[in-house]
């Protein structure tokens, strides 16, 4: 498949849809008069011109101009043909950051929360007959110094500071349109149950039809027909397993599965019948694995598995959380790949589906993670479950998904210690989660400060070899850090009795930030003055750690340079700083964990 072919919802596809990114008017409505002014009537603001889907504060839209803009406004004309017999026109928005509300030809047509997660518009009724021409208006509201807004690292201060980066605004996701009849298919959500000889297969209508229909399902593997089901639909939900004999004929050699190694995927045929008829027809995939821990292991088809991770922030700095192109996602996961990691933690963001895509299709694993407000209130915590409950449904079907991260460093709950319900807020987010999908680790809190959860994840920047030997090398070392270390001056455990034996793995470290200039701007956890003062301290920490028995994986900060964190692998236009090769070695070098990995002494 060619990268250009990658539809905007890879595990829903329609063959035919239109793009609508490319040139839009745009206008700022920093006073917010434009509601009352009636701007969704209107062509006279929109005086200038914005490229879709990159946020206005980025080079590649056009715009970039990074100051406190809290509304603006989208207009373009697009053709749309009338619709044939009960046919009904959808307009999709991958996202749109932050709140929305969308109008055609002035026609209130809906409106969406959340800057991560997509919504869709029905035009139909509102298209004014016979013009050949359509206008759609949108208006985005994302209010900069809003810290109960789930939000990531976009800083709320005029200018980045710290770790927190430029703002992302409005549309930063593609947008495009699509034909559907009267009653289609919404959403298809798989869940492997490999012990069994099955998936689940739950799908989605937009209503319950008026007369009941067929579903007709087929998988393929290679080109072969892997299992057909043919299920009756009276509502608008309906759930079908689907036995797949094969796999319990054999061994797994006859029907391999998932995993970086093998990123095996079936692919998937579901066909809407109306009587004889077809109504609708959509390609999706899925990938048949297991994962899980055990006995202080991260499992991986029934088997531990060493998880060799890095954190990416998903950030260009010419366009920001949005990709500079649709290549840029498939190289993104390429660089990660070459530079020997088999696991990305995209870091307060939820990254494009088409990146996700290309991670179930070239094998690497993702730890998926929600965007965290700054404050704790009952409206930050509507907000973020609200839209965190949006990520679980969009994302839950891939593959290459393993595990689920609500939370990260207590941030929104800097008082969780001594404050109950903040307390319960990471506790419930885990179990809400483990709620919609039972089949993933969840992590409720990553870093530190953890309540309940699935893997013990820790954050901990030492700057030597010696310091994570001292705190990890045995499992009586890290039973301390768990109850009494400070690594980042807070407590790991807060609650001793949630621990089941956990896998325990160090989900930040590093960090390592390598300057020729005295005077050059940025930071690290710590720095090094040469390129072969980069080589060796990266080999002392990646030793120290794979050296670690009692650690079932590792996440390396990070991917790239990001803005004034100087302390990526690559910089900021993804030229490695080291070879990388050299990189590769490091990061795959045999961990004392894995038994017949044991490196020699």
């Amino acid at each position: 498949m060619a990268q250009e072919s990658v539809h905007p919802r890879p595990q829903l596809v329609r063959e035919e849809w239109t793009d609508l990114c490319g040139e839009w008017g745009f206008a700022h409505d920093d006073d917010d008069t434009g509601l009352a002014s009636g701007w969704q009537l209107r062509t006279e603001p929109f005086d200038r011109t914005i490229v879709v889907p990159f946020p206005p504060e980025s080079k590649s839209s056009g715009i970039h101009d990074t100051a406190y803009h809290p509304v603006v406004w989208y207009r373009r004309e697009i053709a749309v043909a009338e619709p044939f017999g009960d046919e009904r026109v959808l307009l999709h928005f991958g996202a749109v950051d932050y709140s929305a509300r969308v109008w055609v030809d002035g026609v209130h047509v809906g409106a969406h929360e959340g800057g991560h997660t997509p919504f869709s518009c029905d035009l139909t009724d509102a298209l004014a007959p016979d013009r050949e021409e359509h206008v759609v208006v949108l208006r985005a509201e994302d209010p900069p110094t809003d810290v109960a807004q789930p939000r990531g690292k976009q800083d709320w201060r005029p200018e980045p500071h710290g770790i927190w980066y430029h703002r992302t605004t409005g549309i930063w996701q593609p947008v495009w349109l699509e034909r559907v009849p009267a009653t289609h298919i919404v959403e298809v959500q798989w869940t492997p149950d490999i012990a069994a000889g099955r998936v689940r297969l739950e799908v989605g209508l937009n209503r319950t039809p008026d007369t009941a229909m067929t579903l007709r399902t087929r998988l393929h593997l290679h080109g072969d027909l892997l299992a057909e089901n043919t299920v009756r639909l009276t509502s608008h939900r309906t759930v079908t397993d689907i036995a797949i004999p094969a796999l319990l004929d054999g061994p797994a050699v006859d029907l391999p599965l998932w995993s970086p190694q093998h990123p095996t995927l079936v692919h998937a045929e579901l066909r809407l019948i109306d009587e004889t008829r077809t109504v609708d027809l959509v390609a999706s995939y899925l990938g048949l694995r297991t994962v899980g821990t055990e006995d202080g292991r991260f499992l991986l088809n029934g088997l531990p598995y060493y998880v060799r991770g890095v954190l990416a922030q998903g950030y260009w700095p010419e366009s920001h959380l949005a990709a500079p192109d649709a290549d840029s996602l498939r190289r993104e996961v390429e660089l990660i790949k070459q530079l020997g990691f088999n696991t990305v933690r995209i870091h307060q963001k939820v990254e494009d589906p088409r990146f996700l895509y290309w991670c179930d299709r070239l094998g690497l694993l993702v730890w998926g993670e929600m965007a965290n407000a700054y404050a704790f209130d009952s409206e930050a915590v509507e907000r973020l479950t609200r839209e965190w409950l949006e990520v679980l449904r969009r994302d839950r079907s891939h593959p290459c998904i393993v595990t689920w991260v609500p939370m990260n460093e207590s941030w929104g709950i800097q008082a969780m210690v001594t404050d109950p319900a903040q307390r319960s807020y990471p506790t419930g987010l885990y179990h809400l989660t483990k709620a919609i999908d039972p089949t993933r680790p969840v992590i409720s809190n990553d870093g530190w400060e953890h309540t309940e959860s699935d893997i013990w994840s820790i954050h901990d920047y030492a700057a030597r070899g010696d310091r994570l030997r001292a705190r990890y090398g045995d499992r009586a070392r890290i039973e301390h850090m768990l109850r009494r270390g400070r690594p980042a001056r807070h407590r790991i455990l807060l609650d001793e009795a949630a621990d089941r034996g956990q896998p325990v793995m160090l989900t930040e470290f590093g960090g390592v930030r390598f300057v020729s200039d005295e005077g050059q701007q940025g930071w690290g956890y710590s720095t090094v003055a040469s390129p072969d003062g980069l080589v060796d301290r990266l080999a002392e920490l990646f030793e120290a750690v794979l050296d670690c028995p009692d650690l079932a994986g590792f996440f390396y900060t990070q991917l790239t340079d990001t803005e004034q964190e100087q302390n990526g692998l690559l910089d900021e236009s993804r030229q490695p700083k080291i070879p990388a090769d050299r990189v590769r070695t490091m990061v795959q070098r045999p961990a004392a964990a894995m038994t017949h990995e044991r490196p020699a002494p």
